[in-house]
């Protein structure tokens, strides 16, 4: 299993943490906006300002969608209907399911629920 993810201020990196100590054989790729791959995979990202889609993220998926079987995004509860909207627009762009959105670096129960969506999908 890949997972692809992109973290600026360390909330999805501790995500990707907490998933990489239940699921320690999975390979986790940070992403880069040159970067192209060949494997399939569910992505991982942030909300960037005000319900914006990182740029990095971006020219990533622009490269990449048909490789990538879902997107999540983490965000901040207070942005009200701005949170993790950045999935929303990214799944409208491409076409791609939205596995989940989460605050911050995730909880336990949201990581679990990440690992059980990705299993099955």
């Amino acid at each position: 299993m890949v997972i692809y993810y992109d973290s600026k201020t360390g909330n999805v990196q501790r995500f990707v943490n907490k998933v990489k100590k239940e699921r320690p054989n999975w390979k986790f790729v940070k992403i880069d906006s040159e970067m192209k791959v060949d494997e399939e995979g569910h992505l991982l990202t942030f909300t960037t300002k005000i319900g914006e889609t990182p740029i990095p993220t971006s020219e990533f998926l622009e490269k990449n969608s048909k490789y990538i079987k879902s997107i999540s995004s983490s965000g901040n509860m207070n942005w009200g209907v701005f949170f993790a909207v950045a999935a929303d627009k990214m799944s409208e762009k491409y076409g791609i399911p939205v596995c989940m959105k989460f605050e911050l670096s995730g909880t336990h129960v949201e990581v679990e629920h990440f690992i059980e969506y990705v299993e099955k999908n």
